[in-house]
Parts: structure tokens; sequence; C-alpha cells
């Protein structure tokens, strides 16, 4: 079928629909949701069979959806109605929700059902359910309701309260004043949820050192604790610790609340906002093998299984700064210091990585010079993997990947993904050649020309595209946990196979091989010259792309890589 896309947004629920759609051989655009004109006009351009929304914050036009069957995902389940779905979930503590596919009408959220599909919600953030569980219910809904669509013998349900399957309600926006925490009276739990529900966006409004800011991410502290509830206790590779009542939490981000008429704010590490009010307070290390062991927080964390070992990565947002790459290396070589075979690279659940971190970097007295350090940082532990030698490295995935994130995955010998992954190897939407090996490593799994493609094209990869092109090596389904099973398993046979000396003296033979071809010392600095240029050079977009993008400045239209590439089926 030819489907259209209307969202606010290319994010990654929109991107991944869009792939799952196209691997089932439909024709699908895309158009963002920026006006009803815009609209209007890619609908009558396209002339869609069925319009689908994964994400949208405004209502699509009457004349459209009067037409033409348009279907709305929303985060919740049957009755659920509302702007804050998720945020209310998590605030209330529910154990179960869901995601409903309904048809578009004049009151929103209140069309008939096409389909819905319930999950159990684990304890985590907004953002980090969104992209699991969430999107993972959103795809099995939206693939049923775009079947029964096609088949044309299906009756949407209508919306009905008596019915007992129908336990949602009409909820409303939820405002800061119900967000806000009271640190003299909330206990651990009640603080973790009203952080965890507004991690990603709005943030909750609070009051530090006598300034305003919007607190982002809420994890649990195990060991330290304060006579003052709401204190700063400590300090942690960028985030902040504070006490409750009954215990503490960590806070790794925070942002300025914008002043009437000044400049957009945005997030970044705590500890970076409050650098001035932070003298006197500790900092607190943790070796990633101690908090694999405990309830706190850290972005990094090892453990043994026997011959296998186990480096987990986790950044909010899966961005990496400088400093956040020269931990990750640290943390890297001494995992690779350790008597194992095999050594898993990546998060339990969640993103991968995304690359240098726009933010810190938007943040800095120099952008530019900033920019240069995290690139080259990023490199330094992509070359580590690279070139190591000793045991086999293997990069598991169990959510998405971007630009240096995904090359930095692709350094590993095997890449291991997880069937609702999505992956972008490019750099181009931030106007950036790249770097992170990618020349040497991109072409030697796709081949040059699907390596020119996938960096010039822009479009998003789904899981089975990939390893349909080589670009990963196996696949694999079932929610996050299931994944992490599956490669602990397969790990521990990497571990074990009769092959592995075998394996580990090729790919000795094949580093040295390739470094009498070209080394890869060549192929960093051809890449930096490029990257340089893009950082320091009169007239490159990098820097206003990166602006618009940490600021959140709205696009104009629809790049176009979204409204022509997107439209052909693979």
């Amino acid at each position: 079928m030819r489907i259209l896309l209307i969202a606010s947004a290319f994010n990654s629920l929109t991107q991944r629909v869009h792939a799952e759609l196209r691997g089932r051989g439909h024709q699908v655009a895309v158009q963002l949701a920026l006006g009803d004109e815009q609209v209007r006009t890619a609908v009558d351009r396209i002339d869609p069979e069925l319009i689908v929304c994964p994400m949208l914050t405004r209502a699509v036009p009457e004349d459209v959806w009067s037409a033409r069957t348009v279907l709305i995902v929303h985060p919740g389940p049957k009755g659920d109605r509302g702007p804050s779905s998720l945020d209310w979930a998590i605030t209330e503590g529910a154990e179960r929700w869901g995601v409903t596919v309904l048809q578009a009408v004049g009151e929103m959220d209140a069309g008939d059902i096409w389909a819905s599909v319930d999950f159990d919600v684990p304890a985590c953030g907004k953002s980090e359910l969104y992209r699991n569980e969430v999107a993972d219910a959103a795809v099995e809904a939206v693939l049923l309701a775009v079947q029964r669509f096609e088949g044309g013998l299906f009756t949407p349900e209508p919306l009905d309260y008596d019915r007992p399957d129908v336990r949602g309600r009409l909820r409303p926006f939820l405002r800061q004043d119900a967000r806000r925490i009271d640190w003299s009276a909330d206990d651990t739990a009640t603080v973790l949820r009203k952080l965890r529900a507004a991690d990603s966006q709005p943030g909750v409004l609070d009051e530090l050192y006598g300034r305003e800011f919007f607190l982002h991410g809420g994890h649990a502290e195990d060991q330290l604790r304060g006579p003052v509830p709401g204190a700063v206790l400590a300090t942690r590779d960028g985030a902040i610790c504070r006490a409750t009542v009954d215990g503490a939490v960590w806070i790794p981000q925070l942002r300025p609340r914008r002043t009437p008429g000044g400049p957009a704010t945005f997030k970044l590490p705590a500890a970076t906002v409050l650098a001035d009010e932070l003298h006197r307070v500790r900092e607190v290390p943790v070796t990633p093998a101690e908090a694999a062991r405990r309830d706190t927080w850290s972005e990094l964390r090892y453990h043994e299984d026997g011959d296998v070992g186990f480096l987990e990565f986790s950044h909010t947002g899966g961005a990496m700064s400088t400093e956040q790459c020269r931990r990750l290396l640290a943390a890297y070589r001494a995992a690779a210091d350790r008597p194992t075979s095999v050594l898993v690279l990546g998060a339990a659940r969640d993103f991968y990585s995304n690359g240098i971190h726009l933010n810190v970097i938007e943040g800095a007295s120099f952008p530019a010079l900033e920019s240069w350090e995290n690139i080259n940082a990023m490199d330094d532990l992509v070359e580590a993997i690279l070139t190591t030698t000793d045991k086999l490295t293997v990069s598991a995935l169990a959510g998405n990947a971007a630009a240096g994130g995904l090359m930095l995955a692709l350094a590993a010998d095997e890449v291991w993904c997880r069937e609702s992954a999505v992956l972008n190897p490019h750099y181009r939407l931030m106007g950036l050649y790249g770097s992170e090996y990618w020349t040497y490593t991109l072409p030697r799994r796709v081949g040059d020309e699907w390596a020119r493609r996938l960096t010039t094209e822009a479009l998003p990869v789904g899981a089975e595209q990939a390893r349909g092109i080589g670009l990963v090596d196996r696949t694999e389904g079932g929610d996050a946990a299931g994944f992490r099973r599956w490669v602990a398993r397969e790990a521990a046979r990497l571990a074990a196979s009769p092959e592995l000396t075998a394996r580990l003296v090729d790919k000795k033979r094949r580093l040295a091989a390739d470094e009498d071809e070209r080394p890869l010392a060549d192929h960093r600095a051809e890449e930096l010259r490029h990257m340089h240029a893009n950082f320091y050079r009169a007239g490159e977009p990098y820097h206003g792309l990166r602006r618009d993008f940490v600021r959140k400045a709205c696009p104009v239209a629809t790049p176009e890589h979204l409204t022509g590439l997107l439209g052909r089926p693979e």
C-alpha cells in the first residue's frame, strides 16, 4: 500500500514504524506536521491509501481525516485520553499500560479503535519506556491495524466505557504543580516516580541554590544518606545526588528555567550547571565492577560470566561527551586486560550510542574546540576496540544507534542487534563528514556502494535490513530482557567454540594485512581533516544545525530526504 506517515517529529518511533512498513513492502512517505497547509499539500501530492500518525502533538486537519482513513497511535490503553498518558502512568505507578491505534475524529483520542496492545511497565524513565515497551507495543498495534485495513473486512471498535476491557479515562495535562517534589515529605519511591515521569520532557521544576531548574532523570542510591532532604550530598561523573526523607536519588541533568524573552535553555550534566556551587560537595566514584553489584547510578557497569566479560554503558540520550568517552575508554582497557575470551559491549536496554554530545558542545565556551576534543576521544575509543586482538569483541545493540555511535558498534568483531533497533549510519543531517574510522569499518562490512548510500541518503535502517546488507551480523527478537539473555547464551557459546583460537589468529592476520594496505592512522587522519573543516571553516552548516537541534528550533519544512527518498519501497 501507499502509506503516508504524519508526525510531529521523525523520532525513534516514527523511524521504526517507517522501517517496519517498508520492510513489509509498503511505499512509505513522511510529512512533518508543521502546519495544516503542508499536511494538505503532502496528502494531495502522495494520494495515500492510508495515513498513520505514530507521534502527533497537534490535530490532523478535519478535511483530511474526514476524507481519508487516518490512524492515530496513542500511548495509552483503550479509553485513555489526554496529552500526558505516559506521565500519568509512571506517576501513579501503573503496572500495566498499553498502546491504542484509533481513527482520527473531531474529538481527540475518541475515535474507533483499530488495535490495542498492552505491556508491563518496568521501573524506568519515560523516554526509556517509550523507546522500549511502548515502541514494541506501538509497532505491533500499527502492523495489526494496517493489516486489518488492507484486508478490508475489519470493523473498528467504537470507544465504549461500559466494555470491561476499556480501562482508561480522560486525563488532564500533567502540570508542574502536580509534578513538584516536596523534599520534606516525599519518600524516595515518590521522588523517583515524579522524576522518571518527566525525565526527557518537561523535567521537574525545582529550586537549587536560589535558582530554578528543571530536573531531568532519576536513579536510586543504595548507600548515601543525608540529614537534610533535598540537599546535594555528592557528585559522580556529572550527576548530583540529593537526599530524600528516607534515602537519596541521583539526578544526571539540569536545565535552567528560561527567563522571559531569553534564549532557549537546554539540558546539561547537573554538576556542570552547578559548577560554581559544588566546591564543598564531594565526588563519590564507583568502579564499573562495583556498580554492577549495587543499586546506584553509574553510566558504566562491568561483570563476568565464565570466559565472557560484559561492559555495559548507558548514556542519557545515547550522547557521549569527551569525558564520557575517556571514562569508557579507561573501562574498556581494564576489561580488555581481564582473562576473558569474549568481551560484550553495550547497554542492557535502550540506546547503544548516538555519538558526540551535542548539548555539552553547545554549552562549551568554545564549541569548535569541544567538538574537536569530543571526536578525538571517540576515535581513541574506536581505535582501542579495533586493535584488540587477544579476544573477540561483540557489540550488542539492545536499542538504537546513530552516527558515530553506530560506527563505534562496527568496531567490534561481531554486531548483534535486537530486531526492534533502528540504525542511522550517517552524519549528514548535522553537516558532518564523520569519523570513528567509518571509512574503514563501513565499506568492509557493506561494500563501497552501500557505504555511499547509507552515508548520503540519510535514511533509517531497520535491523533486518541491516542484517541483509551486512551492517550487522545477527538479529534476535523479543523484549530487551530476552535479548540480553540471548546475548549471554550466544557469547558463552562463542567463548567455548573450538574455533575461537583460529578466529583470533585470523583476526590478528587480517588487521596486519589491512594495516599494510592502508594504515588505520591514514583513515583517521583523512576523516579528521574533513571534520576539522566542518568545525572550523567559515560557512560550514554544522554549528547552526547543532544549535537548532539542541535548542529545539523548529524546521520550516519537512527535510528533502523524508519527502523524496522515503517514498520508495525497499
